[in-house]
């Protein structure tokens, strides 16, 4: 199951981020910015700061975060986001964001909609969850003057509800900013996935990255295996892919593993998603697909991966060709000590990558300066962002 996936990476990760990573004395990061809690997105603003979801380290202490890429400086975008203990144990919050100009989408992911079952592998319906909008998406918007100066905001739990009831919170501070939140679209905590021996067995959602398309959000559920079409005015959602599940490539475990898609990203008119993959994320096992906006229609695009959790496409200038850049988790995950994570560049969809940065510790998403090169990578086990310089 997904849930299982999501649970080893949760657990491990934990000891990858205490074990020295091969060639850590040569690894050619640099630290940006420490002490984030728990950053598990990345993207750049109209105004070039970068952009941070941050899962939190408390109940309903997701945060949204604004860094200066050349100085690492952070500020408070939003705090107070939905986040609950997962049935993992770890904290489940903010787990993916979108720009389109000043309005700012945020996916919440599972957080504490479901309950650890009574028989292994089982889950069951959370009647109480920590916040009415777990798995979901919010829309926040905010001036580039707001950008620039603010101390922050925070949501109260009452917003919470008041944001569940189709209200707009507006919240205004102390220096007189002002933003709005609204709640775009609210997933089912859950599907139903009866068991012989627990019949009230259920399925989680988990929205865990979002792209902006258009007047159309599409979001990765790596849960369910699913990307969705939201339609951003009216919240109303289809689903355009239902991704199937990929050969186990070890000689234990299940046959078939779950694609736990984990990112999704616009490039050359259709949606690249990577596939993280489930127990045991044999050698191979993970990918990068591509999926056709209109039909859902999915292409594999690269494959061969391990533990991929971010793709980004550069488009080639001139007679240049495209590039294509993928961060893998964890080179072996279920190692003892489980491998570090890879940052690998491909001139060729279909050709051998060149491995860029191997000492990376719990990588979960990256994005690229346009005006450098220069790549940002978020580790969520460690509360950095870390840069890679062009080369």
């Amino acid at each position: 199951m997904v849930r299982n996936a999501i649970a080893i990476v949760a657990s491990l990760a934990f000891v990858l981020a205490l074990a020295p990573a091969a060639g850590a004395g040569q690894c050619p990061t640099t630290p940006l910015v420490s002490g984030l809690k728990g950053p598990s997105k990345l993207v750049f603003s109209a105004k070039n700061n970068l952009l941070v979801a941050e899962s939190g380290d408390a109940l309903n202490a997701g945060r949204v975060s604004i860094v200066d890429p050349e100085t690492g400086a952070r500020r408070t975008l939003l705090d107070g986001l939905p986040a609950g203990i997962s049935i993992e144990g770890g904290i489940s919050g903010p787990s993916g964001l979108a720009v389109r100009g000043r309005s700012l989408y945020v996916t919440i992911g599972a957080g504490d909609g479901v309950l650890v079952g009574p028989a292994p592998g089982s889950e069951l319906a959370n009647p109480n969850p920590s916040s009415p909008i777990v798995s979901s998406v919010l829309e926040v918007k905010f001036s580039a003057s707001v950008e620039k100066k603010t101390a922050g905001f925070t949501l109260t739990p009452d917003q919470h509800a008041d944001l569940a009831a189709g209200q707009t919170v507006r919240l205004k501070n102390r220096g007189k900013d002002k933003i709005t939140v609204r709640l775009v679209a609210d997933f089912a905590n859950f599907v139903p996935n009866p068991r012989p021996d627990v019949p009230d067995n259920v399925r989680s959602s988990n929205p865990h990255a979002v792209e902006v398309v258009g007047n159309a959000l599409y979001v990765a559920d790596a849960s369910l295996n699913k990307i969705e079409r939201v339609d951003i005015a009216t919240g109303a959602t289809t689903t355009l892919a239902t991704l199937g599940q990929l050969p186990n490539t070890l000689p234990f475990g299940p046959p078939m593993v779950d694609a736990v898609p984990d990112n999704v990203h616009l490039f050359d008119g259709s949606l690249l998603v990577t596939q993280l993959s489930g127990f045991p994320f044999g050698p191979g096992a993970s990918r990068v697909s591509r999926i056709d906006l209109t039909s859902g229609a999915e292409t594999p695009f690269i494959t061969g991966l391990t533990t991929a959790i971010d793709v980004l496409a550069v488009e080639g200038q001139g007679a240049a060709a495209d590039q294509y850049y993928v961060l893998e988790f964890s080179s072996n995950l279920i190692g003892d000590p489980p491998g570090p994570g890879r940052l690998l560049r491909f001139d060729d969809p279909a050709g051998e990558p060149e491995v860029l940065v191997e000492c990376l510790v719990s990588p979960t998403s990256m994005v690229r300066d346009a005006r450098t090169g220069d790549i940002y990578i978020a580790q969520i086990f460690t509360g950095q962002i870390v840069v890679v310089a062009a080369n």
